[in-house]
């Protein structure tokens, strides 16, 4: 039996993420588990910060581990069951609830207004999903369930329909049930040659009578292309600026496309660990602003992001149109930069002396600071 962790995690690796903290405060608030296991987090919660939890869990083997476990732990109540039963059953209004990812194996359109009926107004909810899993398959936009493997430790791998959708999908079924999206972030693992990444989703029931002002799209086609937008890190250290070699041979900044879901920030993240290994949380990037020009006929807008704190050395990665990292001093920076680089180094520092396209420049207002 694994120890009781110190902390939340809302991944599946040690230091990846928040912890605790985006429950808000705890102490003889009732809160719903779902999905709870072996009860390693509602025994945390309820034993760090005297929170009153109900352990819902289907798996009668997962069950009996948290009852033999930890039984007698105060504050927490270990339910074996179906959680939207028990929901639907709930005597009182919980505080709030949470599920470390559980919820995807759950149809939304039965947990959802299940958990907004059983949640007192204004109860957060914070819930961790699978967004990629180990073959690189990510979300879909379409809320249908897929085949995922289910890996618990001790146990053999099953089959389970699992819902693995987009931060847009799960925030449209959240509106959709009578809750509101506060933050959504991803969690990706340390080893850069890993795949998986999960989805981090904060959310909170709408207060009883709140009346939201709705939007919608002018049709169901999307728009038509017309820009491409990407984001570039600077990331500065000791010896110097990091730049790589383009395999066309320009020298630039780590970066790339903005996809699907994600914030400026945790584009910059997830090109920082693919292209050179180097990780970092998308609270260490400060966004300094937008750059908009063209090229022909596109428009193109860049973001320049600077990360200020990160893990590991650069290194050449596989696959990658961008290698052999090096330091250089800004005062020896190379002749042939991408021209998107050195629009961003003249942005963040005006007397760096570089030539390149004119571009607009927008910063964000208060430094950017992860673009939330």
């Amino acid at each position: 039996m694994p120890p009781v962790p110190e902390r939340m995690r809302w991944g599946f690796w040690d230091g990846v993420g928040p912890g605790d903290e985006v429950l808000g405060p705890l102490a003889g608030r009732r809160f719903v588990d779902i999905g709870s296991g072996a009860g390693h987090y509602a025994v945390h919660l309820a034993r760090t910060h005297g929170a009153l939890i109900d352990a819902v869990e289907l798996s009668p083997t997962q069950h009996e581990r948290a009852v033999t476990h930890f039984g007698e732990v105060p504050g927490v109540s270990f339910v074996h069951g179906d959680v939207v039963e028990h929901l639907r059953r709930a005597e009182r209004p919980y505080d709030g609830a949470y599920a470390v990812c559980t919820l995807a194996g759950i149809d939304p359109h039965r947990v959802l207004p299940a958990l907004r009926d059983a949640l007192a107004p204004g109860a957060p909810f914070v819930f961790s999903v699978l967004h990629t899993n180990v073959h690189g398959v990510g979300p879909s936009a379409t809320v249908a369930p897929r085949e995922e493997m289910l890996g618990v430790v001790g146990m053999t791998p099953l089959p389970l329909d699992s819902w693995v959708l987009t931060g847009e999908a799960w925030a449209s079924l959240l509106s959709a049930y009578g809750f509101v999206v506060e933050e959504t972030g991803l969690l990706s693992s340390p080893d850069p040659d890993h795949a998986v990444v999960c989805t981090l989703v904060r959310a909170r029931r709408l207060p009883a009578g709140e009346v939201r002002i709705s939007s919608r799209p002018r049709s169901r086609r999307a728009p038509v292309p017309h820009a491409a937008i990407g984001v570039g890190t600077i990331v500065l250290g000791e010896a110097g600026l990091l730049l790589g070699r383009h395999r066309r041979g320009t020298l630039e900044l780590p970066g790339g496309t903005v996809e699907p879901g994600e914030s400026f920030a945790e584009t910059a993240v997830r090109e920082l660990r693919e292209e050179t290994g180097l990780m970092a949380e998308p609270g260490d990037v400060d966004l300094l602003g937008t750059l908009v020009d063209r090229v022909e006929d596109v428009v193109r807008v860049t973001v320049g992001a600077v990360v200020t704190s990160w893990r590991g050395s650069p290194r050449t990665r596989p696959g990658e149109s961008v290698g052999d990292w090096s330091w250089w001093p800004l005062d020896a920076l190379p002749h042939g930069l991408f021209e998107c680089s050195a629009q961003i180094l003249t942005a963040w520092r005006p007397d760096l002396p570089l030539d390149h396209p004119p571009a607009h420049f927008t910063a964000f207002a208060g430094g950017g600071r992860n673009g939330r």
